[in-house]
């Protein structure tokens, strides 16, 4: 297949271009400026330019089989600070692309959705696709509304589109300025000797994820045919605490660990279940939590 990948030079993204290129498939990235961290790479086809330009994004998807739509412009802790930016830039952008990818007679779509915001403060953990959406939060509730209109053009429009809830993406290649992803954010204070400032009383549980193992899951989906949602983790929660534990263990640093007033953005404990996926494409985490964190951290002091 001859994929694009918007979003492709980020941090998902870019491993996602991986995956597919290990798979032996064609790619072509669109993204608003070059990776950060690595050079472009051979055999992939590059086109710049921002999201709302249609034109542009219009040129990068003629003469694809598939899409893959990856990027936001928001981030969970942030997205309700400006809510109309949200709803602009992610749902209407997000239905321009729709519309553009139909008038171009291109239909399979991969959407990177959310697993933590969309289901908000879940009646059951570990929690399954079919629990009902209930975000507390921009970020989700934007989220949501883009999983209904990608059904809606499923029912009316002929979209093929399949949707993965991913929990909480860490590893090689992530920033770390502190506005998504704690791992990142941590294991890169800890490599500056600097406090590590946690929200709350650090008891929060959550999914981690490791994103090689995410971009394998999107590469399964999104070459398949199958539609609808599913949900991308490690089926394991972990807190907040357990990560600086994890840190402090595999850096061996002793760390400095300040506390702030909890956010109400901040779902107390999210768990996905993600049988459904491993019906359907095979797929399971491989990665385990420590392994995941010493190889970011292996990664991070190789950059320096």
């Amino acid at each position: 297949m001859k994929v694009l990948v918007i979003g492709g030079c980020g941090f998902i993204g870019s491993h996602v271009v991986d995956a597919l290129m290990g798979a032996g498939h064609s790619v072509r990235v669109y993204d608003r400026q070059p990776e950060r961290f690595r050079a472009p790479i051979k055999g992939v086809e590059y086109i710049f330019g921002d999201f709302s330009d249609r034109m542009t994004l219009a040129e990068a998807i003629s003469g694809t089989d598939a899409v893959f739509h990856l990027v936001s412009t928001t981030f969970p802790g942030t997205a309700d600070l400006d809510p109309p930016t949200d709803v602009t830039e992610n749902l209407v952008g997000t239905l321009r692309l729709m519309d553009t990818m139909l008038g171009l007679n291109v239909r399979r779509l991969l959407f990177m959705s959310s697993g933590g915001a969309i289901y908000g403060i879940p009646q059951v953990t570990p929690t399954p696709e079919d629990h009902p959406l209930r975000p507390i939060g921009s970020y989700g509730i934007v989220k949501a509304a883009i999983e209904s209109y990608l059904e809606m053009y499923r029912r009316t429009r002929g979209l093929s589109p399949v949707v993965i809830r991913a929990s909480n993406p860490y590893g090689p290649r992530q920033g770390h300025v502190g506005v998504q992803g704690i791992v990142g954010t941590f294991l890169r204070k800890a490599f500056q000797d600097e406090s590590i400032e946690i929200w709350g009383d650090g008891t929060v549980v959550r999914d981690y994820l490791a994103v090689t193992d995410l971009a394998d899951l999107c590469v399964r989906a999104g070459t398949s045919e199958q539609t609808g949602a599913y949900n991308g983790g490690s089926g394991k929660g972990v807190s907040v605490n357990e990560i600086v534990a994890h840190i402090a263990a595999v850096t061996g640093r002793k760390l400095d660990v300040t506390h702030k007033a909890a956010r109400p953005v901040d779902v107390p404990r999210s768990i996905l279940d993600c049988t459904r996926a491993e019906a359907d494409f095979g797929w399971r985490a491989q990665c385990s939590i420590r392994q995941g964190i010493a190889d970011t951290w292996d990664w991070m002091q190789r950059q320096g």
